[in-house]
Parts: C-alpha cells; sequence; structure tokens
C-alpha cells in the first residue's frame, strides 16, 4: 500500500496508532511501528521530560522502525512546557510529531528547523486549513464516531473525510469508526490517504490495560458510548459506564464544571485501566467499539486489516468491470 502518507513516513501501511493517554506508551508504538504501521508515544502520560525520554528509548530498543510522539497543546493536559517534551524528542532524534489539542503554530519553528515531520489532529474543516497554513505536513480529521475528543460538531467522517480533502492540498489522514480493514478501504476510497485508530489498539495483546477492559470491548457494541462533556466546550466520547450516565445526568441539570470535575478527573481512569473497574471511572471509547470481537497481536491485526482492505478494494474493482461490460 502506497500513498502520500506512507512516503511522507517511511512506513509500509497507512494505518498510525493515534497517541492513547496513559496508553501510548513503548510496548505498544514499538508494536505497531515493527508490524509496518507507524506507533506513537503519547507526552502527557508522563510526568516529566525525562520519562518520556526513556520511554522513547525503550520504544527504539524495539524496533529501528518509525515512530512518533504526540504533543498535546491543549493547556488543561500540560504536565510541564510542551517546550520541555519537544527538546527531548528533538534530542533523541523523533522526526515525526503528532499535535492535537490547539493550533501548533508557535512550536512549528523549532520543529521544521529540526527537520520534524507535523501531524496536526483537528476536528473540522476549518481547522486542517489553519493547520496547512501554518506548516503541517498532513492533517488527521476526527470525525463524530471517533473516541477521545471529537470536536463540537456532530460530523462523521463520510462527510467531514472528503470535505476536508477538497479543502487543502496536504495529505489527510482519517480517524473515527475504523477498525478493520473495510474501514480502511472505505477511508481510502473517501480521499484519506491512510488512518488512525484509537479504539481498535486499546483491544491488543501489546496494550496494558487490564484484561476486564479488552473483554468489555469485545462484549460491547456501537450504543455502548456516549458523548459527555458539551455541555462545557470540551466534547469527549467515552465508554458507556456508570461515570459516563452519571456525567450525562448532571450535565441534562445544568452542572457546572466544579461539580463535573471529580466524575471526569483523568486519574480515575487508572483504576479503570490498572485494576479492570470498568465503572471507576471515564475513559475514551469509540463507536467502533462494535466492530471488535477479538484480542490480537498488534501484528496480527495489521495484517489482517490489509488483506481484507486489499480484498475490499479487488471486489470494488470487480464491481466496477462487470458494470462497464
Amino acid at each position: 500500500m502506497k500513498t502520500r502518507i506512507t512516503d511522507l513516513l517511511n512506513i509500509e501501511y497507512p494505518i498510525i496508532c493515534g497517541g492513547l493517554f496513559r496508553v501510548g506508551r513503548a510496548p505498544l508504538a514499538a508494536a505497531v511501528s515493527e508490524a509496518g504501521g507507524l506507533g506513537i508515544i503519547t507526552s502527557a502520560t508522563f510526568e516529566t521530560a525525562e520519562e518520556l525520554r526513556q520511554e522513547i528509548r525503550l520504544a527504539k530498543k524495539a524496533t529501528s522502525k518509525p515512530i512518533a510522539v504526540n504533543i498535546n497543546l491543549f493547556p488543561s493536559v500540560r504536565k510541564m512546557p510542551n517546550e520541555a517534551y519537544i527538546d527531548v524528542l528533538i534530542e533523541e532524534g523523533i522526526q515525526i510529531v503528532e499535535t492535537s489539542g490547539r493550533s501548533p503554530e508557535a512550536y512549528m519553528n523549532v520543529l521544521k528547523d529540526n527537520d520534524v515531520t507535523v501531524i496536526h489532529k483537528v476536528a473540522g474543516v476549518k481547522y486542517a486549513k489553519t493547520a496547512e497554513r501554518v506548516g503541517c505536513d498532513a492533517v488527521t480529521v476526527i470525525g463524530f464516531e471517533a473516541g477521545g475528543h471529537p470536536g463540537m460538531e456532530d460530523v462523521g467522517n463520510v462527510v467531514l473525510v472528503p470535505q476536508t480533502v477538497d479543502a487543502v492540498k496536504i495529505p489527510v489522514l482519517a480517524g473515527g469508526g475504523i477498525a478493520d480493514g473495510r474501514g480502511l478501504a472505505a477511508m481510502l476510497a473517501l480521499g484519506a490517504e491512510g488512518i488512525v485508530m484509537g479504539t481498535r489498539f486499546l483491544a491488543t495483546q501489546e496494550s496494558w490495560v487490564h484484561d476486564n477492559v479488552k473483554q468489555w470491548m469485545v462484549q460491547a457494541s456501537e450504543l455502548d458510548t456516549s458523548l459527555i462533556q458539551k455541555t462545557i466546550g470540551s466534547t469527549s466520547r467515552v465508554a458507556r459506564n456508570e461515570v459516563a450516565l452519571q456525567v450525562m445526568e448532571a450535565e441534562s441539570r445544568g452542572a457546572e464544571l466544579d461539580e463535573l470535575l471529580p466524575l471526569i478527573s483523568g486519574r480515575r481512569v487508572m483504576k479503570v485501566y490498572e485494576e479492570g473497574d470498568i465503572d471507576a471511572g471515564i475513559f475514551s471509547c469509540g463507536q467502533s467499539v462494535g466492530r471488535i470481537q477479538d484480542i490480537p497481536s498488534v501484528k496480527e491485526l495489521i495484517t489482517e486489516m490489509v488483506s481484507e482492505a486489499k480484498r475490499t478494494i479487488d471486489k470494488l474493482e470487480r464491481i466496477t468491470t462487470q458494470v462497464n461490460a
């Protein structure tokens, strides 16, 4: 599979593991890269820049292939200045950065001066245009289906991807609702040059989260997620568990941030991931969870996705041939 994304990132397949808060660590990132995609280490997971440095080195011991680092520019997730994380990734030879949260314009000079490829994650066409204007090399557009923060507008990828592709000249990646080869083929058909997955990679053998979480994902349907935090301007799609329902109830009666904070605190997710208590806190989960039926290794997942995508594309070509005959 060759697209502008595979050429830009020097990877075999246009499949990227999105920056997963708390989960985007060396074992998962290295496994994705080693299997031919692009793995991402999430800087906000770490308390200090030196912890990030050690995680990068751990990943590099596991693979010689390209890996990336996510820098979330939204103020609420910063544990220390982003400049410190950027200094470390440059010193450690990271050549690909995924930025998210806010425009990376303030950091573009230092990144480009050090030959770093920048992929910016956005939730709409106008933000993609901004990313292109400030010099990003590619953009990931996140549809309404995605786990985490899909933005404030309820627009799915069938509309959002081609709209973005038509609006910018840089390569576009599609994120949200993708969990298999048919999803990959669909996004390529819509004009994207690759995909970003988060939820599907959460349910793999290399993901460190508790097996209870993975088993819940295997049993879940596409209806087992909820959108929360829209009333405070920070829409998030999460697993529909007891805490999510509490947040939704509080928002329905006009609760303000102070009341919501104890429920949506990121600290609670560690009890979910470490102890397997599904109802201990909110955790990001996209609608693609309904497509998850097993817990493969990353290599098995990517290999099957690529095979299924090729079979799907071949099927469409046969249909076209039959129509034209």
